[in-house]
């Protein structure tokens, strides 16, 4: 039975790890498409939320994790064209462009749900605009906007960068309509939440260990949600669940953007550390977190990077815990098996792959983990 969460499309998700953005210019940090991707999806959220609370839409949540995966998807067949060249060719070219993007797809997914891929030809073909599809478009320039940032300092004197500039600030602007977008452009410090989140760029996983490709801690995040939102797809969840699990898998590593990431052997290994260190991210989060968001979304949050593991049905709806954590193994899975099968291996790799295939047999069969191991070891890489 064709399935709309399978390892193939995982890969293709993952491989985006190794899509340089900016790399025709000098970045003082690698910048990527599936950290782009993580950014967008957590400033999606944002912006959809002050739909929510400042002009009291209904949004529909489902669409807008739909849609940023699917043009998730557009992008990797795109691969790394300038965004001017992109929107012109998508502009000229609207027709050929589907037919490709739907080619690579069958391609690269041929045993695809039926659903799934209905859905994405029907979001290719679509020429008409949700509020939703703003948010995502809006999302999209707000993300390009913080990398740009970045290495806008080291760039001052490159040919057209201010051009570059005005681009973005004039594709961003296009959006103020959204209330979200409207108080950015008035007050910047309210893009402080989205901008804390983009430190978890910074961060890499299994920092230890050399790695093939560097998978951080934001671009993993969002491997985890795009894995259990396929998983509830399959399993036909409410709009509630799908939207609690979702932003939980995405947002369940925000602590770590204050206290770094503690691998799991000294957690396991020093008496206490893992509960000291739980309770003191808690209390950073009150501190230094929740500040940054307006209050009625703070109980929304809480309830997602606290205990994001557990399962959970009440007054929020369901939340499948234990699914995200097996998505969660699943990400780190691929991260290690993918660089030994590049030929980039070490101890900590090898004994990883080998802890987390065997956790996933396990306890990963609310995703179908056995199934998805034994795809994914078939995929060429």
């Amino acid at each position: 039975m064709s399935r709309a969460l399978s390892a193939r499309l995982l890969y293709c998700l993952f491989d985006s790890a190794n899509m340089h953005r900016w790399n025709d210019h000098l970045r003082t940090v690698d910048l990527t498409e599936l950290d782009k991707q993580a950014h967008k999806a957590a400033i999606a959220w944002f912006l959809g939320k002050y739909e929510e609370s400042e002009r009291g839409a209904r949004m529909d949540w489902t669409k807008i994790i739909e849609h940023s995966l699917f043009s998730f998807i557009m992008r990797l067949v795109m691969t790394d064209l300038k965004p001017q060249v992109f929107h012109r060719i998508i502009s000229e070219k609207r027709g050929e462009v589907n037919r490709y993007v739907l080619s690579y797809f069958d391609d690269s997914v041929p045993d695809s749900d039926p659903g799934f891929r209905r859905r994405l030809e029907e979001y290719l073909r679509s020429e008409s605009r949700s509020r939703e599809d703003d948010v995502v478009s809006a999302a999209h320039y707000l993300a390009t906007r913080w990398e740009f940032d970045t290495i806008y300092d080291a760039n001052r004197s490159m040919y057209g960068i201010e051009q570059t500039r005005a681009e973005i600030r004039g594709q961003i602007d296009q959006h103020k309509d959204l209330a979200g977008v409207g108080k950015i452009l008035e007050n910047e410090r309210t893009f402080d939440f989205v901008d804390l989140i983009g430190q978890l760029r910074f961060q890499r996983r299994w920092a230890r260990t050399p790695r093939v490709p560097r998978t951080t801690v934001l671009g993993h995040s969002l491997l985890v949600a795009d894995m259990i939102f396929l998983n509830d797809l399959d399993r036909g969840a409410d709009p509630r669940q799908i939207y609690n699990d979702f932003y939980t898998a995405l947002f369940h590593d925000l602590p770590e953007v204050l206290t770094k990431d503690v691998i799991s052997p000294v957690k396991q290994n020093v008496g206490g550390l893992a509960d000291l260190l739980e309770s003191y991210e808690r209390e950073l989060v009150e501190m230094k977190i929740m500040p940054l968001i307006p209050e009625s979304w703070r109980a929304d949050l809480k309830s997602m990077v606290h205990d994001p593991f557990s399962d959970y049905d009440g007054e929020r709806g369901k939340r499948a815990g234990r699914d995200i954590k097996a998505c969660d193994l699943m990400a780190a899975y691929m991260e290690a098996s993918a660089s030994i099968r590049h030929g980039i291996s070490s101890r900590a790799l090898e004994d990883g792959r080998r802890e987390l295939r065997e956790r996933l047999r396990q306890t990963g069969g609310g995703i179908g983990a056995s199934a998805l191991i034994d795809e994914f070891e078939g995929i060429q890489v």
